[in-house]
């Protein structure tokens, strides 16, 4: 019996792919995606469904809508009348009434008048398009792809054809626009990301068919991971006598990347970028996500953006991208950007032409700021020159205020700044770094047996040689430690680490960097305490002090006695006192501890004390779990 993908079905049919998820919810049926397939019945089952509401939502012949009705029905008698007076009108005997409609386009009691719907939809944020990055390992074929998609998809208004200066281009498609962001790779794309800025709504990993995982493969992916974005993997070059794809598959499950083929959830696309094979496959699925992530933007809004890149032209001056985001941007707007701000002067499309407006979802060169922006710094707008000093004074207050906080918080800086909030079951973060592929997977299998019930090791990197900027960002990112084995980083990382709050530890002897691990996992779990029995002392005699109060004068009998402890004063059978040692003295020195069969001073801050009485001594101790 043959299957059919769920997409598929519910194009074939004009259906919502949200709708038929919920007829798929109502049956019962267990899907992963729309990508997912289903069995033939189900479909015929599914068609019945679609057929029957579709006769209900066109209604029922002429019998008129009771539900629909405002008033009660007309008496039969005086429907003839009116339909007299309508023939009339009809056929030019008579002018109608004023506010009278035509017979043709007015209701009759077959055809009740339709109810105003409510002006909700005018109010209700449209969609956008998404906006695409595509990373992966060097000579994979992430060029060639895009070039592909942009010669394919991509209309010349000019001759010349498409620029590249915006670095970025919108691809038509029969599901709408897609933006493709051109970025130099997924380090780029972490550090828009670092920054708070989630530009890119859909990540594609290439991976040849020949040469599958590779080093930088697995870095694209812990990028993408780390941003949380859905992801969609095309394996590229299938036309290769070589290619293997199914190799692939099965390398990504060693990532925990499960495809869709194998019972996961990950979308793998095989294509071709030579030939265009399975592209017009990829640019479905990417709309696809994106439907089901509901994009949405309001043109009408305020505006926000992000820079995706930034230069200095010879000629032109300091020309930077910008992502529109929400609302619309207009030459001559005045737009803030970190501490500095600039007036719009000219503005291009990715097609390299001029324009005076640009909405959601458009990558847009601008010209107009005297220092060039930083990549992924937020874009706002401002109503006049005036308003966007204020704001860059604002922010330049705000941000030396963070600065001396940052130093205050320096020195006293926890695992739970650098872990996050503790709950149930905690994850620690690590990127690993290793002189040699031996040290790598020797230390991997001794964290793997590291991993509690509590606490969950996850590895987000691991590769051979020093740390760099890229580890950096994807630690700062995911809120990770950097731990190396056998290698250093340079100062250059080194001051990137300290400016991001990244912690980057190096060791040479392994057992040290598991010490390291065990002493984040310890940190990663709520301690245990219990009450644990320190000593028990007799008062023998009551020392009347000025300044301090009773001080109990007592011999102790058993264990020992610590200041700070915790104090229980028993008269007989009955407890009468429960607080703290809080001073010990041996004649007229102050010491911290006294043992067993010496005489001592007790203060316990209490004056009631008495001789005879007996003091017990107990402390918490941390109780090491297992």
């Amino acid at each position: 019996m043959s299957k059919v993908r769920i997409y598929t079905l519910a194009k074939e049919l004009g259906v919502d792919n949200h709708k038929m998820l919920e007829i798929l919810d109502g049956l019962g049926v267990t899907y992963k995606s729309v990508s997912s397939t289903i069995e033939e019945d189900t479909v015929e089952l599914i068609k019945q469904i679609v057929a029957e509401e579709g006769a209900a939502v066109t209604g029922g012949g002429t019998e008129p809508d009771d539900a629909a009705r405002t008033e009660p029905a007309a008496p039969v008698e005086a429907a003839a009348p009116a339909a007299e007076a309508q023939a009339a009108v009809q056929s030019g005997i008579v002018e109608p009434a004023p506010g009278q409609m035509p017979l043709e386009g007015r209701p009759t009691e077959a055809e009740p008048a339709p109810v105003e719907v409510a002006s909700a939809p005018a109010k209700e944020i449209p969609h956008r398009a998404p906006v695409v990055t595509i990373m992966g390992h060097v000579d994979h074929g992430k060029t060639s792809l895009l070039d592909y998609i942009r010669k394919t998809r991509v209309a010349a208004k000019e001759a010349g054809g498409i620029t590249q200066h915006v670095g970025a281009f919108e691809a038509k498609t029969s599901k709408g626009k897609i933006v493709f962001i051109d970025t130099p790779g997924h380090e780029a794309f972490t550090t828009i990301r670092a920054r708070g800025a989630n530009v890119a709504d859909i990540a594609i990993i290439v991976i040849a068919a020949d040469d599958s995982l590779m080093p930088q493969t697995r870095e694209a992916i812990a990028h993408a991971q780390a941003a949380k974005v859905p992801m969609i993997v095309a394996i590229n070059k299938i036309d290769l006598p070589q290619a293997d794809p199914e190799k692939v598959k099965t390398d990504l499950t060693q990532l925990n990347l499960v495809p869709e083929e194998y019972g996961g959830d990950l979308v793998v696309v095989p294509v071709s970028a030579k030939t265009g094979e399975g592209v017009e496959d990829l640019l479905e699925y990417i709309s696809l996500t994106a439907e089901l992530e509901d994009l949405r933007a309001d043109p009408k809004g305020d505006f926000s953006g992000v820079i995706i890149e930034g230069k200095v032209d010879k000629q032109a001056g300091v020309l930077a991208t910008v992502m529109v985001q929400e609302g619309t941007l207009h030459v001559g707007d005045f737009l803030v950007v970190g501490e500095n701000y600039g007036k719009i002067k000219a503005m291009t499309d990715s097609n390299g032409a001029r324009i005076k407006e640009a909405g959601p979802s458009t990558p847009v060169q601008i010209l107009g700021f005297s220092e060039v922006p930083t990549s992924g710094d937020k874009v706002q707008s401002a109503k006049n020159e005036h308003a966007a000093r204020d704001v860059i004074a604002q922010r330049a207050s705000d941000r030396r205020d963070e600065e001396d906080a940052r130093q205050r918080r320096k020195a006293q800086r926890s695992l739970e700044d650098i872990l996050g909030p503790l709950g149930q079951v905690r994850t620690v973060n690590l990127v690993l770094r290793a002189d040699t592929q031996g040290s790598l997977e020797a230390i991997q299998g001794i964290l793997a047996r590291k991993e509690t019930d509590d606490v969950k090791l996850n590895v987000m990197l691991a590769g051979i040689g020093a740390p760099t900027e890229g580890d950096v960002l994807l630690a700062s990112t995911a809120e990770a430690e950097i731990l190396c084995f056998s290698v250093t980083p340079s100062g250059a990382v080194t001051k990137i680490a300290e400016t991001k709050g990244v912690e980057v530890k190096s060791y040479r002897i392994i057992y040290e960097l598991i010490d390291e691990v065990d002493r984040l996992i310890k940190g990663n779990i709520e301690p245990v305490f219990e009450e644990q029995y320190l000593g028990r002392a007799e008062v023998r005699m009551v020392i009347r002090h000025p300044k301090t109060g009773n001080i109990a004068g007592s011999y102790i009998t058993d264990g020992s006695f610590k200041r700070n402890a915790k104090a229980i004063v028993r008269r007989g059978k009955e407890v009468v006192y429960e607080g703290t040692v809080v001073g010990l003295k041996r004649f007229k020195d102050d010491v911290r501890e006294v043992q067993q069969g010496y005489e001592c001073g007790i203060n316990l801050d209490w004056n009631d004390v008495m001789e005879g009485d007996i003091i017990e001594a107990s402390e918490m101790v941390e109780v090491e779990q297992k």
